[in-house]
């Protein structure tokens, strides 16, 4: 029996015909998708596609059986999307997590709105905090969340960007890099980095547990912390830095805190995500509607 991620990898790399944007379209690594068709492939007993360094194509054989899955797949993915959406509208309701003040205000403000276009629909939004927020997805406590990309997680499935904000680096006032108008990424060699409990190289957010700088410079270990607020509360008694996103600037100003922008790094995106599991029309419609509303606060601010 075929499994799923071999069914989605080889559909998805059919229509897509390179590894990189199948991969990017599944949430999993390139690699993944490699293995995956490989695997596939053996099982079957001959190539599916043809690869150069240049190109991928769809073998004689690859494009007979794309042709065989293709509307059994679609008609499975419809009655399963019409079944949830039976046993949703008698009870639909949805509770959104979010980690951060931005989001935050979106999530209420999309909370709102929801209902209006779904009636019957309750929305419970609950903050949640970094350490936790996954695990909380992953145990049903949370049927969305509002977080911050870079997201690795092949059980996922990520929504539109509904903020891009510039990063930043926020330091104790008194640090001799609170002089500076900017940071680059050469400067967090110079003071010890804060670090989230229970944390893993690799893990969620990745972009925040840097160990060394792009020329190879050591980031010391700073102290860790479970909350944003212990967080602020540590940077400001002067135990290290952290990297943050321009809202801070907004919603968290402290005397003993300078928030610094860095002038070699992305900005940080924020979007929902939900399990691939759970992926049903109420999340992307939610979804939605979030990008919606995170468009219309974004118009508003820019225009005071």
């Amino acid at each position: 029996m075929i499994e799923r991620l071999e069914l989605e990898a080889f559909l998805t790399l059919a229509e897509e015909l390179h590894f990189g944007r199948t991969a990017a379209r599944l949430h999993v690594t390139t690699g993944r998708i490699s293995q995956t068709i490989r695997a596939l492939e053996r099982r079957i007993g001959a190539p599916l596609f043809d690869r150069t360094n240049r190109s991928v194509r769809l073998t004689e054989l690859g494009h007979a059986l794309y042709q065989d899955l293709r509307p059994g797949y679609e008609q499975i993915q419809a009655g399963l999307d019409r079944a949830t959406a039976a046993v949703r509208r008698a009870t639909e309701e949805l509770t959104v997590g979010y980690v951060g003040a931005a989001v935050g205000q979106v999530a209420h403000q999309a909370a709102v709105l929801f209902p209006e276009r779904r009636p019957g629909c309750r929305v419970q939004v609950r903050e949640v905090q970094i350490v936790e927020a996954l695990d909380r997805l992953r145990a049903g406590e949370a049927d969305v969340l509002l977080l911050s990309l870079p997201l690795d997680e092949p059980d996922l499935v990520t929504g539109p960007v509904l903020i891009s904000e510039p990063r930043m680096l926020a330091v104790p006032a008194d640090h001799p890099l609170a002089r500076q108008d900017r940071v680059t990424t050469e400067d967090l060699a110079r003071i010890p980095l804060l670090r989230i409990a229970g944390s893993l190289p690799g893990a969620w957010p990745a972009d925040r547990r840097l160990e060394r700088t792009p020329s190879g410079r050591p980031i010391a270990d700073g102290p860790k912390f479970t909350t944003f607020q212990e967080a602020l509360q540590l940077i400001g008694a002067g135990a290290g830095a952290y990297v943050v996103g321009a809202q801070v600037t907004r919603f968290y100003t402290r005397p003993d805190t300078a928030y610094l922008p860095f002038s070699d790094a992305p900005p940080i995106e924020w979007v929902p995500v939900w399990l691939k599991a759970n992926n049903t029309p109420l999340l992307r419609a939610f979804a939605r509607t979030a990008q919606e509303v995170a468009h219309r606060i974004y118009l508003a601010a820019t225009h005071h």
